[in-house]
Parts: structure tokens; sequence; C-alpha cells
């Protein structure tokens, strides 16, 4: 097993003076980590954006790195260099809990996307990408870059996420996890000293949220069993995140609405969804709906199966990388 964390390479870039979409101006540092070498013509460069509450490093656990970059893989290292930055709000990039705690400006999805495109052409000076890939909230921004750059990525691919505005249930439990945060007494307007237990209860409801019912009704068979579980969610949570930047996380999306663009998407786009995904229903038809829009667009929503997890099945590449070759292989001209 390849210690995937140990062989990337870790970086950061300064951009002065960005501009939010809300007005304020900041001196914005993007973090990232990359993998294997740019070709001499900058043309085997590959994206990948993480979801909520993570960062890039999420693409270097096992249950992903060893299905995407090993030889023979989809994305093997002596043929692409594999970029993973840490969105704006997230991981070692600009946060609240930087310094400026609730002072920190309320960016959205698309300061988000902008701060990765300026991350890529300023800073690593790539202007053209072989593969875009987005899981979950890194997903939802994939459809955001095919919309605004349409000559940017030879190839589009999105796994667990809907081209939609966030609306109904999917709305509900974001709005109800942040009250979980700001309704604590301790969270004092984003002025603490030491992390509300509302936030521990906020990943607890984020982890009801994303988990596969299948498994939770395999493994939680009594009180004590959930109690347990609650209890160590909630205290990761104390001990791992930040109340104002799960706040912000979570508050970002409500610029989020790339339906009405759909039509300017150039690139092959393949997105991948579960059949098990609470956060994107399949029931509600959203994905075979936005296929209607996109010109060269293909959705594929996997059945529940043995190794299946829910919203967090976009952990276990093992089930979508085959996807993820099929489309290389039909982008490769």
């Amino acid at each position: 097993m390849t210690d995937w964390k140990r062989e990337a390479e870790s970086g950061s870039h300064t951009i002065s003076d960005f501009r939010f979409d809300d007005g304020h101006r900041l001196d914005v540092t993007m973090a990232y980590h990359t993998l294997g070498s740019l070709s001499a013509d900058a043309d085997n460069a590959v994206m990948l954006l993480h979801g909520t509450t993570g960062s890039g490093q999420q693409f270097l656990q096992p249950s992903i790195g060893d299905f995407l970059f090993r030889s023979h893989q989809p994305l093997e290292l002596d043929r692409y260099f594999v970029i993973m930055p840490d969105a704006i709000g997230h991981g070692s990039s600009s946060r609240p809990s930087g310094g400026l705690g609730p002072d920190f400006p309320r960016y959205g999805y698309s300061d988000i996307v902008e701060g990765q495109y300026r991350l890529l052409v300023e800073g690593l000076g790539v202007e053209r990408l072989r593969l875009l890939l987005g899981t979950s909230m890194g997903g939802m921004q994939t459809w955001m870059w095919g919309e605004r750059y349409p000559a940017m990525a030879q190839a589009l691919m999105t796994v667990a996420s809907l081209p939609e505005r966030i609306t109904g249930r999917n709305l509900l439990w974001r709005r109800m996890l942040i009250h979980l945060i700001e309704s604590d007494p301790g969270y004092n307007d984003g002025h603490y000293d030491e992390q509300p237990a509302g936030v521990g209860h906020a990943m607890a409801l984020f982890q009801l949220m994303t988990g596969s019912s299948r498994q939770i009704a395999s493994d939680l068979h009594s009180i004590d069993a959930a109690d347990a579980q609650i209890g160590r969610t909630e205290a990761q949570a104390l001990d791992g995140e930040d109340a104002n930047d799960v706040i912000w996380e979570f508050d970002a999306s409500r610029d989020y609405d790339p339906a009405p663009g759909l039509h300017a998407i150039q690139a092959p786009l393949l997105a991948v969804n579960f059949e098990d995904d609470e956060l994107n229903p399949v029931e509600l038809g959203g994905l075979e709906q936005a296929m209607t829009s996109v010109g060269h667009g293909q959705g594929v929503t996997l059945p529940a199966g043995p190794k299946s997890r829910g919203h967090q099945t976009l952990h276990v590449a093992e089930v979508w990388c085959d996807y993820l070759a099929e489309l290389l292989a039909k982008t490769g001209g």
C-alpha cells in the first residue's frame, strides 16, 4: 500500500487583494498538493476538487489513491500531473479560523471556483486541463467550471452531485446544521474561546445525512451503539473542527445554481451518482433532467452494492474508477 500523503508535494500560492463576490478584499492563500510531473507541453494536468469540510488530501487516502494513481489505474502518475487544491475556507487555505474568525468574508462557491482558477493559471502556470474531476461540493464546482471556463478542460467528471440549486431537504438539513451551532450560547456570535458543543451536534447530523442507510442499519443494533457513535462523532468534531469554519463551509452553497447555464458546457461531461445517496435522491430525477441540457453529457446512477456507503461512496474509488478510465479513453484524442 502506497503512502500517498508522503508521495505528494505540498505548496501554496497567495492571491493578493482577492475580491470576493460580497465586495470584501483579502490576500488569500491557496494551499494544494500535487502528484506526478507536468509534461513539457503542459498537457497532462488533472485537477481534483474535494467536498465540504474536506481538503485536497481527501484524494490521498488509500481508498481513493490506490484506485486512481497506481500503475495501470486511470490517473497513473507516469502519465498525469495531479493537482489537489484546498478550497477557500478549507484545509490549509485561507479560512475563518486562520485569524479573522467571524470577520472572514462570507465566501460562496463562485469565490471558491475563482480561487481554484487563479491558483491553476497564476500559481502553477497551467492553462489547460486534461481532466477536471470533483466529488460532492467539488462536483458541484465542476459543473460551474464547465460553464465559466468551457475551453479549460478536455473532460469533466462529477461524482455525487447535482447541477441544481440547493432546495428542499438538502437545504433544510444544511440550515439545521448551521442553526445547531449558532443557537449554542457558547458560539457567542463567532467569538468563542473553545469550540461550542453545537459543532459536535452539527457534525453528527452531517454524518447521518451522508451515510448509507444500509450500513447504519447493519452497524447500529441498540441504543448503546447509537449513543456511542454519536459520542465518537461529536468528540472528533470538537477536536478537529472549528465552528466558524463549519458554518462558512455549509453556507457557501447559497450561490450555487448552475442549471440555467448547463448549455454552455462544451467538454464531454460524465456525472456519476449513487442510488443510495440521500443527499442527491434518485427519485427526484434531477440528474436525468440536467443531462438533457448538456451537449456532450452522460449521467450514470450506480446501484447500491456491498461496497456502497451512501453519499460517502465517493471515498470508495473502486466503485467508480472504471467510469473515469472510460471517460479518459473516449476523450484521449
